[in-house]
């Protein structure tokens, strides 16, 4: 005992001793800290019919001439004979847009060289129709107009807000369900929400017209295009907690 005490004794002076002429001895604590985080995804899908109450018509000129200016004053003319003849119908200026202007040579291939037999031009209006009950009406007047290419129509909803809420809603419901289903078979206790996430579908698919049959005027048939209704859909993605 009196060794071991003796011993003790003698480690304690000599570290005294070295901590006086080398200074403390330095000692290093490292923290780490872990955390587990277990998470449950699950997705859900909800929809919403609309009915749509504008329509996007597509309608273009497309012109030949042997020279440069006379394709350009021959498109200038008849594009703006469409522009008239729908704001005649009370489409506004602000939505008829321009969309394409184009003027290129024809070439002739038949012989050993390549030669420039004219030109042709061509132009597009895109038109946003707000009274969709003239949709109809835009188009008969475009082409009646000079319009010979008609590109499509389409039908959308100016203001989606209140559908887009209304398949969101049903597609968190749908996902909250899942998850407490699955919880329940599986065996886990669901937390908060941490993640959220969502995709929305539903663009509205363009109605392919036919263009305007070269020197075919006064057809006396009305173009009769119906709107019908589509769909809003959206996908969400939740990820819980599991406790």
């Amino acid at each position: 005992m009196k060794n071991t005490a003796a011993l003790i004794l003698l480690f304690f002076l000599a570290l005294f001793a070295y901590t006086k002429l080398a200074g403390p001895i330095p000692f290093s604590v490292t923290s780490v800290t872990t955390q587990k985080t277990d998470t449950f995804s699950v997705g859900g899908e909800g929809k919403a019919t609309v009915v749509p109450d504008i329509a996007v018509v597509n309608a273009g000129v497309s012109t030949q001439a042997t020279t440069v200016k006379a394709a350009q004053d021959q498109l200038n003319k008849a594009i703006n004979a469409v522009s008239d003849a729908v704001k005649k119908l009370d489409v506004d200026a602000k939505d008829i847009q321009t969309t394409g202007y184009n003027i290129y040579p024809s070439y002739d291939y038949t012989g050993s060289r390549q030669r420039i037999t004219g030109y042709e031009a061509s132009s597009n209006l895109t038109i946003k129709v707000r009274d969709i009950e003239k949709a109809n009406s835009v188009v008969d007047a475009a082409t009646a107009a000079g319009a010979n290419q008609v590109g499509g129509i389409s039908f959308d909803v100016d203001d989606k807000t209140k559908a887009q809420n209304e398949a969101r809603e049903k597609a968190v419901a749908q996902a909250k369900q899942k998850a407490k289903d699955a919880a329940k078979i599986a065996g886990f206790t669901l937390g908060r929400i941490i993640n959220y996430s969502e995709d929305f579908g539903g663009t509205p698919r363009p109605i392919p017209l036919m263009a305007k049959p070269e020197g075919v005027e006064g057809i006396g048939i009305p173009t009769q295009i119906e709107p019908g209704s589509s769909e809003i859909s959206v996908t969400v993605t939740l990820s819980f907690e599991i406790r």
